[in-house]
């Protein structure tokens, strides 16, 4: 291979090589040569003696060299023959990147007379550079309702060599909806953009699968490929549009990262996820995405990186905005870079104190500090403010020397710690601005008093609870902190005039639990009603004063008590019923009442035990003892029944009543129907009474006449028998009281559910002294507490006490009926 001088000429240049004027001292021109990049070491590129007019010999007795402008050597001169040769391989994409020409600056220097010469290397490009995507698989969205001629961005290739071997163009392979055209930007850099060819049907074929080829311009030409994946999406009729097309910004050099930039804005007109847009910057180059970053809610674009002004004085950057159904708009984003004051000032803290009472007055200094900037003149002209609103205030006190004072009144209880932002500026344009923040804690002075959580507390204690019971606790806050904020409680003092009932509780004066002193009954004492306090720890104490309500809950501690039948009766309670008698009858009624309160003393009644089952029943709740079914002649005369009277308390408590029933036979059942006529309940009609009298005469006339006749045959019976046997001694006679019933009950006589009772004694008429039966006649019972009650004398058992004979009852005829005036009142009938 020769090696020879570039005869290329370069860009603006009129020839290869200007010679040079010699002059004394140095020259004014600078010499050009033009090499390739990459080429090997000792590739000639010029001979300087001859271009300087020097032969060899001159060359080297002045002691010609090289000076190189950057600290590394790539070129070498050979001081025997002049020739200038490559010392080290130059990649011009490393020296330069994309900026153009590339030029490697020395000197060649002689001495004897000293003498130095202006030279540069320009390192032409060659295609040393493929294309490169930087994603291999390019996905775009395009709804089905894109139009033809529709044009869609794509993603540029890289490609790190200039001029003609840099990416020329894009082409894709063969499909039936694309095509690609390649345009250029005003930097010179070459983009693609995807048209559509024909409408897209996503029904038919939901996605489009192609390749992207760029191509550069070298011999022979480089090229990369990307795959592009066509996703077609459903109908999204209204595509986002930018407010503007073009965005145009200006940036400090220096400025910090996440400095907003710009923001940029697009609007679309459907709803939903339709009208949801997402902004992203497209990849133009591989510089704007290390530099910039965008908020793809937002589209707040700023920077990921400080700029240089020296290094880049322009970015165009690619926006696009997306929709939530994959329609796209893009806009264009120019920033310009201005090189303007890059030192901020700074904030130097000479004095300061952490702690500050909150009673401090107005203007307190809190902190001195001095403001600098390195700067000069404007830039270096600085002011100091405090951030937000604070109560503080800079005070200015001699050149750059500043005092942080409080401007108004403190309070703890607000804000308990302050960090004041101070910030100092200076005056350039833009003016730069630095910030120091400063903790300050207030210290607490007794200011508030405690406060209660309540006004009334309101506690509930079950009665009979032991001494030292935990009925609640009081709670009560105090704004303060520290000593002043420590509350204790106690009973405050009784009103005049009210007993003082402290001593039925206590308050623990560290917790403020409430105890029970001694046990509380429900039945004497239902609730109460003290005054509480509480006071800080702070000199002087304040205090806060509540009600503290005390409710005593029942239990069921008392069992019911039956009142009627009374417990203290001497004699067995008794009631008739007429054998006759139906279903529903009322026969005596048990009263009950208990001390305890609420559900406690909500009693219910049940029957226990009785002689017949299924003959009587007793109401839940009204204690009525009524027959369940009609009286039969097959039910025994006596009835025992135990009535149980039991409390709704946990656990229940209860108590027994005992009535003896006594099931009579002989009276009609319109006569006990009258003399058992519920209170309350009306009188039959007149029409019904008539009747009944009617009734009643009838019976009595048949019953006469039958025992007329009974007594005639009775006497002739005796007669007869008397002339053929001798007469034999009448045996005892049959007495029953009421103590045969049921022993053990109590007496309810003359205090049953029936108003006043009435008694009824037999009367027999003229010969039937031994008759088995006596005629009853009412006679009214003695009311309880009158003389006659009082005299202590009883009437006894009724009873017969000649022999038994033979009457109309005992030959199957029924008894006439008593007739009761209907003045009397009406009562229950004691077996007699």
């Amino acid at each position: 291979m020769e090696l020879r001088k570039s005869q290329e000429p370069l860009p603006g240049l009129a020839v290869p090589l200007i010679l040079l004027l010699l002059v004394s001292g140095s020259r004014t021109e600078t010499a050009r040569y033009s090499v390739p990049e990459e080429t090997e070491r000792g590739f000639f590129v010029a001979n300087i003696a001859k271009d300087l007019g020097l032969t060899r010999e001159e060359l080297s007795a002045r002691q010609a060299r090289l000076i190189s402008e950057g600290q590394k050597q790539y070129l070498q001169l050979n001081q025997h023959t002049g020739d200038l040769v490559v010392r080290e391989r130059m990649d011009r994409e490393e020296l330069c990147g994309q900026s153009e020409p590339c030029l490697v600056r020395f000197e060649v220097l002689l001495e004897s007379p000293l003498q130095s010469f202006r030279a540069e290397v320009s390192l032409t490009d060659i295609n040393d550079h493929a294309p490169v995507f930087l994603n291999t698989e390019i996905v775009l969205k395009i709804p089905e309702t894109a139009m033809p001629e529709a044009r869609f961005l794509l993603e540029s290739a890289q490609d790190a060599d200039v001029g003609n071997n840099s990416l020329q163009y894009y082409n894709i392979s063969s499909n039936d909806y694309f095509h690609i055209h390649t345009r250029r930007r005003s930097d010179g850099r070459r983009y693609a953009e995807l048209v559509l060819d024909r409408e897209l049907d996503r029904e038919q074929q939901a996605e489009v699968t192609f390749s992207v080829t760029a191509v550069d311009g070298g011999s022979p030409p480089l090229s990369g490929t990307a795959l592009i994946r066509v996703v077609v999406l459903d109908t999204n009729d209204n595509i986002p549009e930018f407010t503007r097309s073009l965005y145009k910004a200006r940036v400090l050099e220096n400025s910090s990262q996440d400095i907003l930039v710009v923001a940029v804005s697009a609007s679309d007109l459907d709803a939903g996820t339709n009208g949801e847009i997402s902004y992203s910057i497209v990849q133009n180059s591989e510089e704007n995405l290390q530099t910039f970053k965008i908020n793809s809610e937002t589209g707040q674009i700023r920077l990921k990186k400080p700029v240089d002004y020296e290094e880049t004085k322009s970015y165009e950057i690619d926006v696009q905005a997306t929709d939530g159904g994959g329609l796209s708009a893009h806009c264009k984003v120019e920033v310009q870079v201005e090189d303007v004051n890059d030192n901020a000032p700074e904030v130097i803290i000479t004095s300061v104190t952490s702690t500050l009472s909150e009673a401090a007055p107005p203007n307190t200094v809190v902190a001195l500090f001095n403001v600098r900037d390195r700067d000069s003149g404007e830039n270096g002209r600085t002011s100091c403010e405090t951030a937000g609103e604070q109560p503080f205030s800079i005070a200015p006190l001699a050149a750059d020397a500043y005092a942080l004072v409080t401007s108004e009144g403190l309070d703890r209880e607000e804000v308990s710690e302050y960090n004041v932002t101070l910030r100092a500026r200076d005056e350039g344009s833009p003016a730069l601005s630095t910030s120091k923040t400063l903790l300050l804690r207030l210290l607490d002075v007794n200011d508030n008093a405690p406060m209660f959580t309540q006004e009334v507390y309101t506690m509930v204690l079950k009665e009979n609870e032991p001494a030292g019971t935990i009925l609640g606790r009081l709670r009560a806050t105090d704004a303060d902190a520290g000593k002043n904020a420590h509350v204790r409680y106690a009973l405050g003092a009784a009103p005049p005039g009210i007993p003082a009932e402290a001593s039925f509780v206590s308050v623990d004066a560290e917790s403020g639990i409430v105890r029970a002193l001694r046990a509380l009954d429900y039945e004497e004492v239902r609730g109460l009603e003290v005054a509480v306090r509480a006071a800080d720890g702070g000199s002087p104490p304040l205090s806060a004063q509540a009600v503290l309500r005390v409710v005593v809950r029942d239990e069921n501690d008392n069992a019911p008590v039956v009142l009627h039948p009374p417990p203290g009766s001497s004699a067995l309670a008794g009631e008739l019923v007429a054998r006759g008698a139906a279903a529903g009858e009322l026969v005596a009624k048990v009263v009950a009442v208990d001390a305890d309160a609420g559900q406690n003393a909500w009693l219910s009644y049940e029957l226990a035990k009785a002689t017949e089952p299924g003959l009587f029943r007793v109401g839940l709740h009204s204690g009525e003892v009524r027959t369940a079914r009609a009286v039969a002649e097959r039910d025994a005369a006596r009835q025992r029944l135990v009535v149980l009277v039991r409390d709704r308390g946990q656990p229940p408590r209860s108590a027994s009543a005992t009535l003896a029933i006594a099931l009579v036979d002989g009276f009609s059942d319109a006569f006990l129907q009258l003399n058992r006529v519920p209170v309350g309940r009306q009188q039959p009609e007149v029409a019904d009474e008539d009747l009944l009298t009617t009734y009643l005469i009838a019976s009595l006339v048949c019953v006469s006449s039958l025992f007329l006749l009974s007594i005639l045959v009775f006497s002739a019976a005796r007669l007869c028998k008397s002339r053929l046997r001798p007469r034999l001694s009448p045996p005892a006679a049959h007495c029953y009281t009421d103590g045969d019933y049921v022993p053990g009950s109590e007496d309810i006589s003359g205090t049953g559910t029936l108003s006043p009772a009435f008694r009824y004694e037999v009367g027999l008429t003229t010969g039937s002294e031994r008759s088995e039966f006596q005629i009853l006649r009412p006679v009214l019972a003695i009311p309880q507490g009158s003389a006659e009650a009082g005299s202590g004398q009883d009437e006894g058992p009724l009873c017969s006490s000649e022999p038994r004979s033979v009457g109309a009852a005992a030959l199957g005829t029924p008894a006439p009926p008593a007739v009761v005036p209907p003045d009397w009142p009406v009562g229950h009938l004691v077996h007699a």
